[in-house]
């Protein structure tokens, strides 16, 4: 018999995974898994669980039920273990941009079923300076937004929660001076924003084209600062009214594997990692590790940009220059 951890939080999202938890372990069992079970106890508690569990290698199969930051957790144990063990994850968070997109049912029993009937997908996992991420790190004017938002905010209104919580705070926005260096290339501007990504898609607000989980390259998207008022007023009608057209003339986009930011201000950047706080330094050095991981999915789940084309901005990021 094959043996599973079960990595959960009991308070992510609308805290249900308490009231699924007897049919998750029920079909687990079923299938003719062991089932070992871990609530989390405190922040970082899913790190060193993680991390013990890959290093003892008395388990098949390691899944964990949450949100991003549990998911999160989960990726850093088992990037800081001596080995590795597949991952499945069943998704409780407020926006699942993540899941959505690499073919991981929303529902918590196709996602039992995903990882019991699925197949294996190496993913690619970002390093931020010694952390590591999963699908998005970014800096600037939303940055403090996924981690202010209160919890009972997002459990009620999910990625709408974000969107609204953003434009509120466009008008009051410091714009950051940065140098982003990547394959021999410099930008230095003033953004209002700018964010690392491996997802199609990061709060169902901005979708993009064409993405790999595996391919060793991010995303970048970079949101320069308005050089009037009247520049102000398109973005935030942008954002409220969600339209590409108006908001493209401040996007810039590429894909990288290895990018540098520096601050060019006085005082260092504040960055989020999947929605949690990720530290305040002038220099970050983002590096992509291809492959790290692997997860159970279910391909004919995974999604396109065109999925979100209602409810957010479809960015189209060219393909790289060869060389």
């Amino acid at each position: 018999m094959k043996k599973m951890y079960f990595i959960c939080n009991l308070h992510s999202g609308r805290a249900s995974v308490g009231t699924h938890l007897a049919m998750i372990i029920d079909r687990f069992t079923a299938a003719g898994l062991e089932v070992t079970v871990h609530p989390t106890q405190e922040r970082g508690d899913a790190i060193k669980c993680a991390k013990n569990v890959c290093n003892c290698k008395d388990y098949d199969l390691l899944v964990c039920s949450g949100g991003d930051g549990t998911l999160n957790e989960v990726i850093c144990g088992c990037m800081q273990s001596q080995a590795q063990l597949p991952i499945g994850y069943i998704p409780f968070g407020s926006t699942n941009d993540f899941a959505r997109g690499l073919g991981i049912p929303q529902t918590p029993e196709d996602a039992v079923d995903c990882i019991i009937h699925g197949v294996p997908m190496q993913c690619d996992i970002g390093k931020f300076n010694h952390k590591f991420f999963t699908y998005i790190a970014a800096f600037g004017a939303f940055t403090e937004i996924s981690y202010q938002t209160s919890q009972q905010f997002k459990n009620v209104l999910g990625h709408a929660a974000y969107i609204l919580n953003a434009i509120s705070k466009l008008p009051k926005i410091r714009p950051c001076k940065m140098r982003i260096e990547y394959d021999g290339n410099v930008i230095e501007d003033e953004f209002l924003y700018g964010m690392v990504t491996n997802s199609s898609s990061v709060a169902k607000f901005l979708s993009l084209s064409e993405v790999r989980w595996d391919d060793g390259l991010f995303e970048v998207t970079l949101i320069r600062k308005p050089s009037n008022l009247t520049e102000v007023h398109q973005l935030i009608a942008a954002f409220s009214k969600i339209q590409i057209g108006l908001a493209k003339q401040y996007l810039h986009y590429f894909r990288a594997s290895s990018i540098r930011f520096t601050a060019l201000d006085n005082e260092p950047v504040s960055w989020t990692i999947d929605g949690e706080y990720g530290g305040s330094e002038k220099i970050n050095h983002i590096d992509n590790v291809q492959q790290a991981v692997t997860f159970w999915v279910d391909p004919d789940k995974q999604k396109s940009p065109e999925d979100n084309s209602e409810t957010g901005f479809a960015v189209v990021i060219p393909e790289p220059k060869k060389t």
